[in-house]
């Protein structure tokens, strides 16, 4: 029944945002929550910004009807009212463009309603070959705080091309309510149906978003479906003792982590705020090597559906049992794992770093022929390495 009640909920979801999101670019329009264009920016041309209110209203309605009652009413709205908090604050960025630390602010205000109220946080987490540490309430909340405005910063990071983050939240969403149902653990179901109104209210505002796109979510839907598939990763895979409870949500969410964690390093290297613009994303090198819109997108979709079809075969696959393992699934699972390495170092290193830089020494060459071979590498190694880039032609 928790399983028709999740695909249910997935759908209504998917067509409230969808037919919602057209609504919530007039008022965008109507209050001037509109994307400039802007160099190294999405748009190429004025676009609403508010996607994020359509999202926030399809999960919501889903989940007003599906979303568990009874002892779990009180976490239930703590949730709610924390996603309703970081819509509210994303909402106003999107209009007026609030300074780092009142968004900041926001963030972790939406967080610890989740927390405090609903008690969304860790005490044990089971962590492979090391154990099960347990953490005193005050340590556990703490974590879970960083991890859930880690999550919503991450997801909004990597809205920067037309469809990503809608599309990747749609498949990790999916991931994860399979893995949770999997898991039964003592939220599976409530974090379960969460996690699929999650991916359908972010697939029904991607009609509007793929490429061209009509509408950006902005930052009231970026951080709210960080938030949401944050509090997902808590409930449904962190709180049980299942070994793949770590494991499955940094596979899952590897791809927004992985460029998360290399723009902040690159800033924090060369002395920039963390939370700066620059170029240094994925989508963003994609661009340079001449990769449309549209191909980068599917690159990542590609990249992110490896990942979550790797976490969610390890759950599902009868591989081991008991601390007996079975040859032909291991071997199996051992494939899958070479598959996701292999495509993940494709990704990373071939298309991001390699080609680049073949591309660019072959328009440096051809912009400045008297250029030498050794200043061109030079020239090259430092653009990779700082993101600034010098004008050629």
């Amino acid at each position: 029944m928790r399983h028709l009640d999740a695909l249910l909920a997935f759908f209504v979801a998917t067509a409230a945002a969808a037919l919602l999101t057209p609504l919530a670019g007039r008022v965008a329009r109507r209050v001037g929550a509109m994307a400039e264009p802007s160099e190294g920016g999405l748009a190429r041309e004025k676009t609403p910004q508010l996607g994020g209110l359509a999202i926030f209203a399809g999960a919501m309605l889903a989940a007003a009807i599906w979303m568990p009652e009874g002892r779990d009413a009180t976490a239930t709205r703590a949730i709610l009212a924390g996603a309703a908090v970081i819509t509210l604050v994303g909402t106003i960025d999107d209009i007026f463009e609030l300074a780092p630390v009142l968004k900041l602010t926001g963030q972790i205000g939406a967080a610890l309603i989740a927390v405090v109220i609903g008690n969304v946080k860790v005490v044990d987490l089971t962590i492979p070959f090391l154990g099960t540490p347990h953490f005193a309430h005050w340590v556990g909340g703490l974590l879970t705080v960083i991890w859930l405005v880690g999550i919503m910063n991450a997801v909004n990071f990597i809205d920067g091309v037309d469809g990503l983050a809608a599309g990747l939240v749609a498949i990790d969403g999916v991931a994860f309510t399979i893995i949770v149902f999997e898991l039964k653990g003592p939220n599976s179901t409530p974090a379960g149906i969460l996690a699929a109104i999650t991916a359908g209210a972010a697939l029904g505002f991607l009609f509007h978003n793929f490429h061209p796109a009509k509408i950006f979510m902005g930052d009231s839907g970026a951080n709210l479906l960080g938030y949401l598939i944050g509090v997902v990763t808590i409930q449904g895979t962190l709180k049980t003792n299942a070994a793949i409870a770590l494991v499955a949500p940094l596979v899952i969410l590897a791809v927004p982590f992985l460029d998360t964690g290399f723009v902040v390093a690159k800033r924090l290297k060369y002395r920039r705020k963390p939370w700066t613009k620059d170029e240094n994303h994925f989508h963003h090198r994609m661009a340079r090597m001449g990769f449309s819109q549209r191909k980068t997108v599917l690159y990542m979709y590609a990249w992110t559906g490896l990942l979550a079809c790797v976490a969610v075969a390890e759950r599902v696959i009868p591989w081991h049992r008991h601390g007996q393992y079975y040859l032909g699934w291991t071997l199996l699972m051992a494939a899958l794992g070479v598959v996701a390495v292999a495509g993940s170092l494709y990704v990373v290193y071939v298309l991001e770093i390699f080609k680049f830089k073949r591309l660019r020494e072959r328009d440096l060459r051809q912009a400045e022929p008297t250029t030498t071979e050794h200043e061109i590498e030079v020239r090259v190694q430092r653009e990779v390495e700082t993101g600034e880039f010098e004008t050629v032609g």
